[in-house]
């Protein structure tokens, strides 16, 4: 089974989101798992200088102008680069400039990634064509109208990492991007008179899938749809639409192996966990105590991801006697808030603005609580991460939040199930109860190992979904 990946980011080379650890760890797996799989990828300075020697597929003339193909590979994975520097050889995130404004020539730049998914089905590399496209998120949408457009040279698969960012342009541009005028419709690529690069890859695909069960459900809904749920619910009713959870890379993400933490530890012995606490108590300049229940967070503060919900939480959490450690970045008024109530609470609130790999290993390495309050979350890995590590998750039943974290209730700590705090709705005084439940939980150390030990004996590793891809390819070839 040759099976082609159109996507734009790739970890670590180039990540701005889950997108990346996703193309990082699903082909390995898929090839391990019998598949012959490569990578298309727009040739970013960083994927260029990353994937290093690579050979000359061919050259074209293309709507973008002239590109060339080139071939290499990377952690024993085969990637195609469309090296046009005219297009991609600029510096920071491929999809904005230096002052956040999106690049006015995207609607060119992520085209000709579909364009050429395509070229390659109709055998642009003359020696070796995929069965299967398989395009992620909007950046690589149109890969399923191109197919349409010259008759499905190969299936195609479309994956929603997230449905809020949809890629719509004018439709000024369909001619120019060499698509045929009726695609020009609602049966179509056209979202309220634009072209939507989403909707494109929603429409065309023989199956799209979801990173989770859960949100292929609510994406079917007005409230987590962003106007394509008629589509998507008509999908899901001719049997197009399904969910496949993320998986993690145990061999990044493992609390006896990971590199970066102060002290590796493993279910059986925990005495790392608590040296991984004391340090970065100590590095934050927090209070340094085995008694404080440490909360950590690593995420974009935006309202999506419930960052608001959590700073009004915030005094209910210190007034318990609760520590938070925080890292990311986003909506400049939660930024300032955020820094703000650690300047006001320096021993029990760190704020670290930006993303740093080595501090996200070490909050959920050292954390005992890793929150996720997401309004809507398609899958989420940093819960996953947290189950490994015995960072209990505390999360709204969202997605593949739902799906992967089973609440401490009653009933759940009797049967020796939870794993985690689920709340259900996006209110302060929700959050606030879960806060109060993790903190009585944290009262029972005997109980609270417990479920520590029952989250990291979760298994979510990548050779479950790429199984799971591996069968709907089979399916629909």
């Amino acid at each position: 089974m040759r099976v082609l990946h159109a996507c734009s980011e790739l970890y670590p080379l180039l990540k701005t989101g889950g997108l990346a650890d996703v193309l990082g760890a699903l082909p390995a797996a898929q090839i391990a798992a019998g598949a012959d799989v490569r990578l298309l990828m727009p040739g970013f300075p960083a994927l260029m200088q990353g994937i290093g020697e690579t050979s000359l597929v061919t050259e074209q003339e293309t709507f973008a102008g002239k590109i060339t193909l080139r071939y290499g590979t990377y952690n024993g994975v085969g990637i195609y680069l469309i090296d046009a520097p005219h297009l991609y050889d600029r510096p920071g995130s491929p999809y904005h400039d230096g002052a956040q404004h999106e690049y006015a020539d995207n609607y060119k730049r992520f085209a000709l990634l579909g364009w050429v998914a395509c070229e390659l089905a109709c055998a642009i590399d003359p020696y070796w064509q995929p069965e299967i496209v398989h395009a992620h998120d909007w950046h690589a949408g149109l890969a399923g109208a191109y197919l349409a457009a010259r008759g499905y040279p190969a299936r195609s698969v479309f994956t929603v990492h997230n449905l809020a960012y949809q890629g719509q342009f004018s439709a000024r541009h369909l001619h120019e991007l060499q698509l045929p005028s009726h695609f020009m419709q609602p049966d179509g690529l056209e979202f309220y008179g634009q072209i939507s690069y989403l909707k494109a890859g929603l429409y065309y695909a023989d199956m799209i899938t979801a990173v989770s069960p859960t949100y292929a459900k609510e994406i079917t809904h007005a409230e987590y749809g962003f106007g394509m749920e008629n589509l998507l619910e008509q999908r899901q009713y001719h049997g197009k639409l399904t969910g496949i959870l993320n998986g993690v890379d145990y061999q990044i993400w493992n609390p006896l192996t990971d590199p970066l933490l102060p002290e590796n530890y493993h279910p059986r012995k925990m005495a790392g966990k608590a040296a991984c606490k004391a340090a970065l108590q100590y590095q934050q300049a927090l209070t340094v105590t085995p008694d404080a229940p440490l909360f950590g967070v690593v995420s974009r503060l935006s309202s999506q991801k419930g960052l608001d919900l959590l700073l009004g939480s915030l005094p209910k959490l210190l007034e318990l006697g609760g520590q938070l450690v925080l890292l990311g970045s986003g909506d400049a008024h939660l930024q300032d808030a955020y820094l703000e109530m650690a300047k006001q609470y320096p021993k029990q609130i760190a704020v670290h603005i930006g993303y740093d790999e080595a501090l996200a290993h070490n909050i959920i390495g050292a954390a005992d609580v890793i929150l996720v309050p997401s309004r809507f979350e398609p899958c989420g890995l940093t819960q996953l991460y947290g189950l490994k590590y015995g960072t209990l998750p505390l999360v709204r039943y969202t997605g593949g939040l739902a799906d992967t974290v089973i609440d401490c209730s009653l009933e759940n700590l009797a049967d020796k199930l939870s794993t985690g705090f689920i709340f259900r709705d996006s209110q302060v005084n929700e959050l606030n109860d879960a806060i109060r439940r993790v903190f009585a939980l944290w009262a029972e150390p005997v109980k609270w190992r417990r479920v520590q030990r029952q989250a990291m004996a979760m298994d979510f590793s990548w050779d479950i979904a790429a199984a799971k891809y591996l069968t709907m390819y089979q399916h629909l070839s």
